[in-house]
């Protein structure tokens, strides 16, 4: 079993994605930890007894989490609102370096669809690299639900998906200290 952790070592766009869902069970499951218990960790087949415990203790430590920072209904816990931050960060400053050109031309065939999905959210306006998450996840929560996703869509999310693998290839190098290192 991948643990949060390693996904967000090894794939910070996963992870964000990943932590979402995780919000959204929570709330599914009222916040209530013996919901969580019955409906998500007694499904994991093979984990020993402290690995379930263990599990039981994160899902706690994120609703209590979720309840103090007032997200029990709709939101992002702050430590996901970080990794939001975090990013922007990095997207800033590979855009201002000249040496990460191909990221550049990435993001810059992405925009086009940025710029859409954010004239569409009204009030609720995101960032750019959030309001990719927001597509994205939007996207995954239809497949789950079973629904159909065009084709002008499904284009629009690998395009997307295409320039956040590239954004978490450099989070990765970033945070391992091999991004900047020739400086």
């Amino acid at each position: 079993m991948i643990t949060a952790s390693e996904k967000k070592r090894e794939n910070i766009a996963e992870y964000l994605l990943y932590m979402w869902q995780i919000e959204d069970l929570i709330r599914a499951n009222a916040l209530d930890i013996d919901k969580i218990q019955d409906s998500i960790i007694e499904k994991y087949a093979g984990l020993s007894d402290s690995q379930k415990k263990e599990m039981r203790e994160w899902y706690e430590s994120l609703i209590d989490m979720m309840r103090r920072e007032g997200v029990t209904e709709k939101g992002h816990l702050q430590l996901n609102k970080n990794v939001i931050i975090a990013l922007d960060d990095l997207h800033r400053r590979l855009l201002s370096d000249s040496k990460f050109a191909s990221y550049s031309a990435q993001f810059y065939h992405t925009l086009p669809i940025i710029v859409e999905l954010r004239a569409k959210a009204g009030e609720n306006m995101a960032g750019e690299i959030e309001t990719c998450f927001n597509a994205l996840y939007g996207i995954l929560m239809l497949r789950l639900q079973g629904k159909e996703i065009s084709e002008e869509t499904k284009q629009a999310a690998a395009q997307i998906s295409k320039f956040l693998a590239l954004l978490s290839h450099y989070y990765k190098l970033d945070y391992n200290n091999e991004l900047f290192k020739d400086e």
